[in-house]
C-alpha cells in the first residue's frame, strides 16, 4: 500500500522518457502479488518471493534489494531494511539452504 505511489511517480517519469504510458494499480498488483516479480510486502511474504524465485532459477546464493522509491520517507526505508535482517533473512534460512 505504502510503496504504490512513488513506483507509479517513479515508473510514470520513466514512462514519459521512453513513450511508455504510466503504470496502473492493476499492473502493479500483478507484480506485487503472490506470483509477480516485485519482491514486495510483509517480512513472510518477502521470505515466500525469495525463496521462490530460488527455486524457479534453481537455486541462488544472493539475492540485493533495491530500495529508491520517492514515496518513501528514509525512515521507511530503514525499517525495511530493519526487517530485513531481523525477519526476512531467518525466515529464509530457516526454510532453505540459503544460507
Amino acid at each position: 500500500e505504502e510503496y504504490f505511489p512513488g513506483y507509479q511517480e517513479m515508473m510514470g517519469k520513466i514512462g514519459r522518457e521512453r513513450g511508455w504510458s504510466t503504470p496502473t494499480r492493476a499492473q502493479f498488483e500483478a507484480q506485487a502479488g503472490r506470483e509477480g516479480a516485485y519482491v514486495v510486502g510483509s517480512a513472510e511474504e518477502v521470505a515466500e518471493k525469495i525463496l521462490r524465485h530460488s527455486k524457479s532459477l534453481g537455486g541462488i546464493s544472493r539475492f540485493t534489494f533495491q530500495m529508491d522509491n520517492p514515496g518513501l520517507t528514509k525512515e521507511q526505508v530503514y525499517r525495511s531494511i530493519e526487517l530485513i535482517g531481523s525477519k526476512v533473512i531467518p525466515l529464509v534460512n530457516a526454510s532453505s539452504d540459503l544460507k
